[in-house]
This record gives C-alpha cells, structure tokens and sequence, in this order.
C-alpha cells in the first residue's frame, strides 16, 4: 500500500495515520481487515465490507472444515456426523435393542421367560387334570392349543432383540402375526362353543348338530390358514429386510427393519384387529349365559384388552423411532398374552388347585339347575 505525504506535522488529505505512524514505527503494513476464520468455519464475502474483507460463518450441520480460512465446508459420510467443534468426523453411534447393557432388552427377556414358565405351568395344569369338567368343560384341545400358542408370542419376543438381520426381519412380523391369529382364533371358537352350547341344551334345538369338536378344530383352522397364507403372500412380493436409517436422527444410524411392504404389515394386523373384534362382540353376547358357561365373561374381558393393546400401540409405533418403537411392539406382545393367559386361565386353575369341590359334574348341574 503506498503512503503519500511527507509532512510530520500533519497529515495529507486521504492519508491512513495509522500507516505513517507504522512506517514511523518500523512496522510491517497489514492490509488484512477480518480475522482469520478458525477450522470449524467458512467464510463468506462481507456484504457491507471492502471487496478484500469477509465474514466467518459455522459449517452447516453434517458439515466440517479442518483448516483455516477455508472457503467451502465438506459434508460428512453419512454413517459419519461432526464433532463439536465441527472439524472432524466421527463415526455415528449404531443403535438396536442390544442383548449388552440395554435396560430394555434386560426387561423384556426377564418378562417374556417368566410368562412363559407360567404359560407352561398352567399348561402342565390342564393337562394332569384335562379330564375333570372344568378343563373339559369348553373343548380342552382348543384350551392346550391357545396356551401353546400364547407360550409361541412370549418366545417370539426374542426375534426383535439384537442386531437385526433379513431372517429375523421376515420372522419377527409373520411369526407373531400367525400365532396371535392361532390364539384368538381358538377364543373365537371357543366363545362360539360356548353360545351354541347353551343353545344346544333346549329339547329339539337344531344347534345340537353342531356341537363337538370338529367345527371349532374346523374354524381355527380355517381361519389361521388365512393368516399364513397372508404371510406367505407377504414374503413373497416384498419380504421385510435390514435397513440402516441414517437420517430419522443426525448422530445415530438405527439398525431396524423394514417391513418391505407397509401394506401386507396392516393387513396382518387388520385380520388381527377382526378376529378379535369379532370374539369380543360374540363373548360380550354371551356373557349373561348360566354360571356352568361364564367363560365368555373372562374372554370379553381378554379381547377388551387385546384390542385396547394394539389400537394404542399404531399411534405410539408412529410417533417413536428407532429401538423404542421396537420395545412399545414388544410391550403390545406381551401384554395382550397377558390379557389371555390370565383372564381365560387364571380362575380355572383357581377352581381346579384351590375350589376342587367346584371341580365336579355335580356342582356344574346344580349351578345349570339352578
């Protein structure tokens, strides 16, 4: 820059003081009129500044710069997101329901092998007594069936633990699907056998030909066959797969599945949703019938909350990510066998250890008599 007037008097028209007094001084000139912009930065022309001056601005966000006065930031890979300072990328933390140090996983194994120990106890009940009337009372097989299938979806939690891989993915849904269509089928026909048993006792009643095991071993059937065929048809056309979302949160890379097809996964749960709705409009119907019938008391109960679980578990799955929606489906799991297995099993086995007196054909045809 080149200094003009010679004058130490004063100083010419235009002259920068700062400069004579510089070049007084011995100094070295600095033509430099913004601060260097640190790593972490960019910097960008100054709007109401002279053409050689600049403003420093932070990189966006996924953005770095690891040197000074840079003019361009560089975006991170994307399973990579910056550090504070924003001048180096690191590696995203991976999250699942991970089997180490996840409180979550920790809870849900302990409940889900505990229920099914009681699953299996109360099955090991009804089986060394499967010939007294209340375990025959109301078609023992369907009973066996529907407790096996409950002990099946406590074990199914176990396919949404861990670090997700494409088996597990097409397991998780069609599994649980198939097994909760299998157990409310069976309290479907149950509760159907309950009405047309009552039915059934009028003198000439045309129902009577319909009683026996063969129409509900025919319904559930039937109607779980639809299920899988379902699931069948699901993993053919677009089969749930492993994906690794990098963009729902910044700093994490979710490891979960997708369902390949979002539609076949609300038609699993649809049927899901009308065969439980169906069971509880038909126990609701035939929950006055006699005492020596009250099953379908404890089955409305069962599918009041069935339905309650999973018509609040849709808006909660939607509105969490990542591992925490995984853990509100396991919670939707668990909690609607609980609704079974205890609402339906638990006064029986109640009769049967501690009531044994109420355990007899004499006490049914009293309380029918009466």
């Amino acid at each position: 820059m080149a200094m003009t007037g010679a004058s130490f008097s004063g100083l010419a028209v235009g002259v920068d003081s700062r400069i004579r007094l510089s070049s007084i001084l011995g100094q070295t000139v600095k033509s430099q009129c913004s601060a260097n912009c640190p790593p972490g930065s960019r910097k960008i022309p100054g709007k109401s500044l002279a053409p050689c001056c600049y403003a420093c601005v932070p990189c966006s966000h996924g953005e770095i710069s690891n040197r000074t006065d840079m003019e361009n930031c560089y975006k991170c890979e994307d399973n990579e997101w910056p550090n504070q300072e924003k001048t180096l990328c690191i590696e995203k933390q991976i999250e699942f329901l991970s089997y180490a140090d996840d409180p979550l996983t920790l809870i849900s194994i302990i409940s889900s092998v505990i229920l099914f120990i009681i699953a299996a106890v109360i099955l090991g009940i009804f089986i060394s007594f499967r010939d007294t009337p209340v375990v025959r009372a109301n078609n023992h097989t369907l009973s066996f069936l529907l407790l096996v299938s409950i002990k099946l979806s406590f074990l199914s939690v176990f396919l949404f633990l861990g670090r997700p891989v494409d088996i597990t993915c097409m397991l998780r849904q069609t599994s649980f699907g198939i097994t909760f269509s299998i157990a409310v089928s069976c309290v479907l026909a149950k509760t159907l056998m309950v009405s047309i048993a009552f039915k059934a006792t009028k003198p000439g009643s045309p129902w009577r030909k319909w009683v026996g095991v063969k129409l509900a071993n025919g319904l559930v059937f039937n109607l779980s066959l639809i299920q899988f065929l379902i699931s069948v048809i699901w993993l053919v056309i677009a089969p749930p797969y492993v994906e690794h979302n990098t963009h729902s949160e910044p700093r994490k890379i979710i490891i979960q599945c997708n369902e390949g097809s979002v539609v076949a996964f609300y038609i699993v749960l649809s049927y899901m949703g009308l065969l439980a709705s169906v069971s509880f409009i038909v126990a609701f119907l035939a929950r006055s019938l006699p005492d020596s019938f009250n099953e379908a008391k404890y089955i409305t109960f069962s599918m009041l909350l069935f339905c309650s679980v999973w018509i609040t578990m849709i808006p909660a799955c939607l509105s969490t990510k990542g591992k925490y929606m995984v853990a509100v489906e396991i919670f939707a799991i668990i909690s609607s066998s609980c609704g079974l297995l205890f609402c339906i099993f638990l006064p029986k086995c109640y009769i049967i250890l501690f009531k044994q007196e109420m355990n007899s054909k004499q006490y049914l045809l009293g309380k029918c008599n009466t």
